[in-house]
């Protein structure tokens, strides 16, 4: 890896940036901002001394946490913006106010115009949705986009999608929903074939809305590069029962949100009892490592990081309230979307099912023809 890039202001549309490989980070995110951002970028540079980072932000904040962190400093660039996307912004506000002058705006526009392979921002989700479908646009046979979130399970991790970017979606759009999600299983956990379940009230298939069971039928008929599981219920989350669970951005976001709540909670309880007594201080001790690894396992940060999906580029999502850790593993995200080729695997499954639906289609007006 090339060494001795300066913190620079101005004039760094001029270099090379896509050369290796550039993540852009909205410096100014989250509920703290460069002070999280910035350490965070340090232990993912560690973890990958491949990537450079372009960082958007007030230089003097930036400059002030980077002088802490000489090695992120030397494979940093650094652009000043005046403006900052708050956390309660609404998208339409965002948009007025940050449009073109913002950290996150610009973050997000280094990614379109190829000076980075992704951006990643822990700022405001919706303003960031909107952002990001202005700069870079749906993929072609996308109709809306999607969140998708990792979510520990008894197996290891699953993909659910989507976690709030579309609420309501119909039985086409949670179709492109599946497909976006089984492509992006195969990058993350290296299968052929990941198992595709659409989340429902029941394993019946005559239980659920009309939409949800017609893309039962449309999953099931599709000759995609899945297996197709059927319907599972919320209990089947944990269990990792599927590598995808399908859903609507409403009820994706309230199983994520109650996961980490439960994760959170149980931490807490696990806490509280081991500081009871001497002897439970005591049986901690002896079995530190293994509450170590459990800890490790219920921590949120571990898992941070949702990536927006169809779009023509790479944009992740980090939670506001992220601690350094959290960061990073959002950072993680976005190195390892970015060298994997996720879109061009997306857009091949896409066509299959364009392919598909305008046979579907044909055949139909065949029948009512006759």
């Amino acid at each position: 890896m090339t060494k001795g890039w300066a913190i620079e202001t101005k004039n760094w549309e001029n270099q090379d940036l896509a050369r290796d490989l550039t993540i852009a980070l909205d410096g100014m995110g989250g509920d703290i901002g460069p002070s999280v951002v910035i350490p965070g970028a340090e232990i993912a540079r560690v973890r990958h001394p491949e990537a450079r980072f372009l960082i958007f932000g007030d230089e003097a904040k930036i400059r002030a946490e980077l002088d802490k962190e000489p090695r992120l400093a030397d494979v940093s660039t650094v652009v000043h913006t005046d403006v900052a996307i708050s956390m309660d912004d609404k998208p339409s506000q965002a948009l007025r106010r940050g449009r073109k002058t913002s950290s996150m705006w610009r973050a997000i526009d280094a990614v379109k115009q190829g000076d980075a392979q992704a951006a990643m921002s822990a700022g405001n989700t919706g303003a960031l949705m909107a952002m990001s479908k202005v700069l870079l646009k749906t993929m072609p046979n996308i109709d809306r986009p999607a969140l998708a979130a990792l979510i520990p399970t008894i197996r290891g991790e699953s993909v659910m999608l989507d976690c709030g970017a579309t609420i309501g979606p119909d039985e086409k759009q949670m179709v492109q929903f599946a497909v976006m999600g089984e492509a992006y299983a195969r990058v993350l956990f290296g299968h052929d074939k990941p198992s595709v379940g659409l989340l429902n009230i029941g394993e019946e298939e005559m239980k659920g809305t009309e939409s949800v069971k017609a893309a039962a039928q449309m999953l099931r008929e599709a000759n995609l590069p899945m297996h197709f599981y059927g319907f599972i219920e919320g209990d089947d989350i944990a269990k990792g029962t599927v590598d995808v669970v399908v859903t609507d951005g409403f009820t994706g976001n309230v199983a994520l949100k109650t996961a980490e709540g439960t994760a959170r909670l149980m931490s807490t309880y696990l806490r509280e009892a081991m500081s009871k007594s001497i002897f439970s201080k005591l049986g901690y001790l002896l079995a530190q490592t293994a509450f170590n690894m459990l800890r490790d396992r219920l921590d949120p940060n571990v898992h941070n990081g949702g990536l927006f999906m169809g779009l023509n580029g790479l944009v992740v999502k980090s939670h506001g309230g992220a601690n350094e850790a959290g960061i990073a593993s959002a950072i993680d995200l976005a190195v390892d979307v970015s060298s994997a080729d996720l879109l061009s695997k997306i857009a091949a499954d896409l066509d299959v099912i364009a392919e598909w639906s305008d046979r579907v289609e044909a055949a139909q007006g065949e029948v009512i023809a006759s």
